[in-house]
This record gives structure tokens, C-alpha cells and sequence, in this order.
């Protein structure tokens, strides 16, 4: 293994001329993804035409997936004050807020998309790799990872490969990595059945105070690479990631990373080392553009500058030219700012934990970021100028309502035939088959097959292994704390209505953490669109952002951060679902009950907290078994929902219920379901004595702020009282029972029926 550190006052600088050789073109502008306005800004900035590798940096730096240059604009309008919050969204690689004690959580989630659609295993891989890599640069060690996956339809071969590839590729990093992988979710539709869409979360505690920065301070700081040797893979990776899927995508097949766990764990595990010493200035992991956007971004966060020697990082593959260095997205790699003097003591960490480890660069106070090759000059350029918030493009994009929005206003509820109990009525399905399917949908299902290839158990930290609840809980070691913490996002509602859809995504994220006995934190989001140069896209990013804003300001749960990944598309009128993915994390102070998902004993009486509602627009039911693929959002109102959470948090203070599970996916019949599988336990209920609601609406319809809990008999009048003070709205459904699963004294099977179709349903088709 190659080790070194070259002292820097061996390197003698030649001339401080940048080279000129390989002047860049506007057609080689255009070809690395930049538009000729960009190409003659470039040349305003320099005072001069760029050279080939000044291009391919600006190229990365501007890229949508490093500038945010269609985004940022509305970024900025999410809130991101609160009192807990300890770091700037968007001022550090994640979020972090004070859970008191001296202690902060960490946490941030991104996308790996356009490499998990051509390597899923890798792309998914290193997309673990990279978001862990997010935290612990931040001095926070990772406690528990989270994902959200989307993938086409479960029955094509790519998609059946895609999932395979991402789930073992997730699975295997996170299990040799050490961290437990404890929630997530996964969905199915066509409209990804090119652009997939891999989400993943970390998430980290680390002491208030004793966090690092991205910063480069210090005139003369030597500026140190350590980890893995730098290849070329992921060159371009960046540039990759912001465009269009097409049919030539498979050429870019090199930008696609390579991760390694193993070299991951010992960087931790040195980087946890290095930042308990007094030498380390600031450090910053190499994800996206690599070399490029760590030097640049740090350099121009301090004001400062940077000297970077290029033949002196590490590497795997000779004969590497200055811009594949410079953009090379090899994983498993940090870039650390080290106090003069103290070079012998971080390079004894290095060496202990066996890591490829050089002396690079050094900090200075110039305010640009100069890049050598073998004593030669080959980029100068200002840092502030590559960087987000600083020089990089800001652009307003148009946008314009979408076409489709005209068919969603043509459903019409009365014209889809309702259910009936009675199986002999031949004029209309039965909600006992319907009942049967819905359990067994892929997007319903159980995720066993996918959850048990992750270790969910190393760390001894996670409290939802026997014990299920809406959002993973993990208990903070040492300490009477645990966090609560989820991915949530219902893209075909924020398809029908992104405003509404993107609120509700909030909401039932919050729901989640509210019905594991947390209060909600903090946010953090992975938007997913399509091109945003498509004005209908836009319109959905724009509206997503404000109905994200309006749900967060409600729940007090500041945006602390995230990832934008535009360009999942592969052509005009071919992109995926709006999906504003949401992490949220909820905190359990001072040993407050983590409260379970499943049903405890027969006798039990079961409560519907919230209103059903004549409503089954946009749910699973009405498009696997109606086939109509638009309808409007589910009925959704914000207060109502604040205030139906706030009184489920009020029970579960009082010790009033035994179990809590929201109602999402497949509707209150699937939430039933859910709480009653765990213990083989089942449910005797009746359906409103209001007829004007219909039989599928009650049982499958997917309306918002519904709860489904359980309670002991003699704690029932302690409930509704506190429900009737609270105005929150309640139905008594029935009881927790033994037998088989009955509604209106209708036999509707037994649980241990359904509880192998929803157990198998997905296994049975990705081993078929």
C-alpha cells in the first residue's frame, strides 16, 4: 500500500504563468453540459479564454448537481430557523440540531439515481458511502441509515435486476460499513421504470462544540488527502447526474464510483481520531467533482486560498491527466486542513489505521484555487467563482401549470363503482378479494425481502427490531434519549397536486415520528424532478417547495438541508413523479415511551383518531383496481392534522393507548392489518353508521390526519374525553380479537391468510 507525505517546501513552483496549452472552445463547453452564456461568463471571470481543465472545473462547479443554479432560488424560501438548529442549512456537509445534553444529531439524505440506473449495485453502494461520509466529516459518528428507493414495474426484468442490484449494494456497504440500516421504503410505478430513484439517509450524534467545519484557514496549513488512491472512476460524475437519461447513457458507465466499506470504516474510525487532537483546521469528504469541490468549496467558504500540487495525490492508475485527477469521484476519500507543526501527529493516525495518505497543498491568501502537474500552473481560478452562493449561476425559471392538471379535474368519485360485502353479487368486486390483492400489492407488502438483507441489529441501538413502529427509533447510547427518524414522500399525490402532495409528505412523516411517541425535529429533503428546463416540471418543483414550506412552519420542523436531483427524465414527456423526498427526525427525551405499531391483546377496543371521509382519490385501490391513473390529491387539511397529532402525542404522555399506526398506503383495512399481524392477533369492526360513506372509501381510501390506535376497555372514557377537549374528531371501530378478521359480521379470512400474502407478495416475485 502506497503511504507518503511530501513536506511542502520540496516543491518548488516554477512559474505562476497558467498554462495556455488546450484553450477551451464554446463547443467543448457545450459538450461538458455548459450553455454558451456560461462559457462567455467564464471568460469574463478570468479576464481571459479558460484552458481545457479551467473548463472541466467549471463544468463540474456549475453542474446543476454542485451549483443548484435551477434551484436555489426557491431553496431559500424553505424555513430554516429554529431553536434547536446548531449549523446554517446549507452552511455544513448536513444538519445538526442540539438534542440537549451537550449532544447534537447530524443527519442529511441525497440521491444516487443516475448511477443506480446504469450500476445498481455500485451506484447504490457508494451513494451509502458518500452520505455517511456527510456526517462523520462533520465529527458525528454515524448511528443508523434510512433509504427510499423507486423502481418501474416489479414485473420487467431491468426493474427486477435494478432492485436486486440496489438493495444488495446498500445491504452489503451498510453491513460491512457497521451501521444499522433501520428504515426506509420502497415503491413501484412506470414512471421510473428508467429513472430509478435511490435515496439514502445517515444519520449521526456527535457533542456540541466539538463538531469541524468545511473551512481552509491558516497561511501555510498544509492541506492533506487520506483514504483510498484516487482512479477514474466517476469522472464527470457530476456533470452525469445533470442531464437527461437517454439511450447513450450506458457510455457514461465510468461515472459510476467504486465503493469499498472496509476503506470506509478505518476513515471513520481515523477521522473520529484525528478530530480528538488540537491539529485539524477543517475537513470535507470529496462526494461530487471530488478534489475540485472539496479545494474549491472550502477555500471559498474561509475567504482563502489554495495551492494544489495534482501529481502529488496518491493514485491507482498511471499516466492520469491534471483534470481526471481534478474530477475524479473515487470514493473513500477526505481532505483535512492541518495546523502547522502538527504534520507527525496526524500521519501517525493515518499510518495506525493503514491509510494512502499526502501532503497535497497548502493554504493561502489568495482567494483563488490554483491546481499544479508536475511544477506547472494548469488552473487558477477564483474559488468564490465556482462555488454555490458565490459566483456560480443563479437562474429564475419559467414555469407553467401542467397539462394533465385538466384530466385530474374530471374524476368524478360517483362514476367508479363502490364495493360490496356480499361475495355472490356478481355486478361488483368484493372488498374481501379486494381486500386480499391490496395486501399482497408491491407497493403495500411487506419489505421483508428487502430488510433482511440489512443488518439491522449491529450497535445494539435500534428499539424497532421486535418491537415495530411508524418511524424507526435508536436509542442514543449512554444517554435516557432516542431518536426518532423516518423517510416519507407519497409521490402520486404531489403528482396530482404538488402543493397539497409535498405538504402531505411533511405531514406523514411527522405522523410517523408522532405515533413512535416522538415530538418532530427536523427536516431534511431529497427533491426529485424531472429536466427543469421543462416548464411543467418546473411548476412542480416551485409548488412542491411551497407546500413544503407551508407543512414545515406548521410542525416547527426547520429544513436543515438536503440534495436537489433534477434530470430524472428521459425525454420531453417522459419524467418521473414529483417526489420530494422527506427525512425527518423526532426526539424521545428523557426515557419518554417509544409507542408500537401492533395491536396487544384481544378485547382491546381499536379507535379510528380523525375523520373518514367519502374519499379514494389518488389511492392505491382506484389504481390497481380501477386502472385510473389521475385523480386529485386525498383530502388533506394542515390544522387538522397538527392538531390530530398533537392529541395522539397527548395519549401516549398519558399512557392511554396501547398501540398507534397511521393511516397511509391501502387505507384504514391495511392499517388494521399491519397492527394486527405482529401478535397473530385480529379485528372485529363496523363501518360508519353514516351511509353516505361508501364501502371503499372506508376501508381503502387514502384521506390524510387518520390514526388508527388501540386501547385497554378501562382507559376508553379517559380517551374520548381527552378527544372531545383536544376537538379532535374519533370513531370507535371495534375491538382487537383472536378469531378471523370480521366488518359487519362479513367473514373476511383469517389473519394468518393474509398475514402470508403480505408477508411473501414481494419475495415471490424477485426470486421468480
Amino acid at each position: 500500500m502506497c503511504k507518503f507525505a511530501t513536506p511542502i517546501n520540496s516543491i518548488r513552483i516554477v512559474t505562476e504563468q497558467v498554462s495556455q496549452k488546450h484553450l477551451a472552445t464554446v463547443e467543448q463547453a457545450q459538450k461538458l453540459g455548459l450553455r454558451p452564456e456560461e462559457f462567455e461568463k467564464i471568460k469574463e471571470i478570468l479576464g481571459r479564454t479558460p484552458n481545457f481543465t479551467e473548463l472541466s472545473v467549471y463544468s463540474v462547479m456549475w453542474s446543476e448537481h454542485c451549483s443548484y443554479k435551477n434551484s436555489i432560488v426557491w431553496l431559500k424560501t424553505l424555513p430554516k430557523e429554529g431553536e434547536k438548529m446548531l449549523a446554517k442549512a446549507g452552511e455544513e456537509n448536513a444538519g445538526l440540531i442540539d438534542i440537549g445534553d451537550g449532544l447534537a444529531c447530524c443527519f442529511k439524505i441525497e440521491s444516487h439515481n443516475h448511477p443506480s440506473a446504469l450500476e445498481p449495485y455500485q451506484g447504490a453502494a457508494t451513494g451509502v458511502g458518500g452520505i455517511n461520509r456527510d456526517i462523520f466529516s462533520m465529527g458525528a459518528r454515524p448511528i443508523a441509515q434510512l433509504n427510499s428507493l423507486r423502481f418501474g414495474n416489479i414485473e420487467n426484468e431491468r426493474t427486477k435486476w435494478l432492485v436486486r442490484g440496489v438493495v444488495k449494494g446498500i445491504g452489503n456497504y451498510g453491513n460491512a460499513f457497521g451501521i444499522p440500516t433501520v428504515g426506509g421504503e420502497v415503491y413501484f410505478d412506470d414512471c421510473y421504470r428508467v429513472n430509478p430513484l435511490v435515496n439514502a439517509m445517515s444519520v449521526g450524534i456527535a457533542e456540541v462544540g466539538k463538531t469541524v467545519s468545511a473551512i481552509s484557514e491558516g497561511l501555510g496549513n498544509p492541506v492533506y488527502i487520506f483514504g483510498s488512491a484516487t482512479g477514474k472512476d466517476g469522472i464527470h460524475g457530476a456533470a452525469f447526474a445533470s442531464k437527461d437519461i437517454t439511450e447513450d447513457s450506458a457510455k457514461d458507465l465510468p461515472s459510476v464510483q467504486v465503493g469499498d466499506p472496509f476503506w470506509e470504516k478505518l476513515i471513520l474510525e481515523a477521522s473520529m481520531e484525528l478530530l480528538k487532537t488540537d491539529a485539524v483546521v477543517g475537513m470535507q469528504d470529496m462526494g461530487a467533482a471530488g478534489i475540485t469541490c472539496s479545494t474549491s468549496e472550502m477555500s471559498a467558504k474561509s475567504e482563502t486560498g489554495m495551492k494544489v500540487w495534482l501529481d502529488k495525490v496518491p493514485m491507482r492508475q498511471a499516466n492520469m491527466k491534471d483534470w481526471e485527477i481534478l474530477l475524479s469521484e473515487s470514493q473513500e476519500r477526505m481532505l483535512v486542513i492541518v495546523h502547522k507543526g502538527h504534520e507527525k501527529e496526524v500521519e501517525k493516525i493515518f499510518e495506525k489505521w493503514d491509510l494512502t495518505y499526502a501532503i497535497i497543498g497548502e493554504v493561502t491568501d489568495t482567494k483563488r484555487v490554483q491546481y499544479y502537474m508536475h511544477d506547472e500552473l494548469v488552473a487558477d481560478i477564483p474559488g468564490e467563482s465556482l462555488v454555490l452562493g458565490g459566483g456560480a449561476p443563479v437562474y429564475h425559471r419559467e414555469y407553467t401549470v401542467p397539462k394533465y392538471f385538466e384530466e385530474i379535474k374530471k374524476f368524478d368519485i360517483n362514476n367508479i363503482s363502490d364495493l360490496s360485502f356480499d361475495e355472490k353479487n356478481s355486478s361488483k368486486k368484493s372488498a374481501q378479494s379486494v381486500a386480499k390483492l391490496l395486501a399482497s400489492h408491491p407497493n403495500i407488502c411487506s419489505r421483508k425481502w428487502v430488510y433482511n438483507q440489512y443488518d439491522s441489529m449491529v450497535g445494539t441501538i435500534n428499539q424497532t427490531t421486535n418491537a415495530p413502529s411508524d418511524a424507526a427509533v435508536v436509542k442514543v447510547k449512554g444517554t435516557n434519549k432516542s431518536i426518532a427518524m423516518t423517510t416519507d414522500c407519497n409521490s402520486r399525490y404531489v403528482h396530482a397536486d404538488p402543493y397539497t402532495g409535498a405538504m402531505i409528505a411533511v405531514a406523514e412523516a411527522a405522523r410517523n415520528i408522532v405515533c413512535s411517541g416522538g415530538d418532530p425535529a427536523a427536516v431534511t429533503n431529497c427533491l426529485n424532478f424531472g429536466n427543469p428546463y421543462n416548464t411543467e416540471v418546473y411548476y412542480q418543483f416551485v409548488y412542491a417547495i411551497k407546500g413544503m414550506s407551508e407543512a414545515c412552519k406548521k410542525f416547527d420542523t426547520p429544513v436543515t438541508g438536503g440534495n436537489v436531483s433534477f434530470y430524472n427524465q428521459s425525454s420531453d414527456n417522459d419524467a418521473v413523479f414529483p417526489t420530494p423526498t422527506i427525512g425527518m427526525v423526532g426526539l424521545l427525551l428523557n426515557g419518554k415511551k417509544h409507542m408500537t405499531l401492533d395491536f396487544k391483546n384481544a378485547g382491546d377496543v381499536v379507535y379510528l383518531i380523525g375523520e373518514s371521509r367519502n374519499d379514494i382519490s389518488s389511492s392505491q385501490y382506484l389504481v390497481s383496481q380501477h386502472q385510473v391513473q389521475l385523480s386529485p390529491a386525498p383530502y388533506f387539511n394542515l390544522d387538522e392534522e397538527y392538531n390530530m397529532q398533537r392529541a395522539i402525542l397527548k395519549l401516549i404522555d398519558g399512557n392511554l393507548i396501547q398501540s398507534a399506526h397511521d393511516i397511509s398506503e391501502g387505507g384504514l383495512f391495511i392499517s388494521l392489518l399491519e397492527s394486527a399481524m405482529p401478535r397473530n392477533l385480529s379485528f372485529n369492526i363496523s363501518t360508519p353508521i353514516d351511509k353516505t360513506i361508501r364501502n371503499d372509501a372506508f376501508l381503502f381510501g387514502e384521506s390524510q390526519g387518520r390514526v388508527v390506535v388501540s386501547v385497554q376497555n378501562e382507559k376508553s372514557i379517559a380517551v374520548e374525553e381527552l378527544l372531545h377537549k383536544m376537538n379532535v374528531k374519533f370513531e370507535k371501530l371495534g375491538t382487537v380479537s383472536k378469531d378471523n378478521i370480521n366488518i359487519n359480521d362479513v367473514d373476511f379470512g383469517s389473519i394468518s391468510e393474509y398475514k402470508n400474502l403480505h408477508e411473501n407478495a414481494l419475495g415471490n416475485i424477485l426470486n421468480s
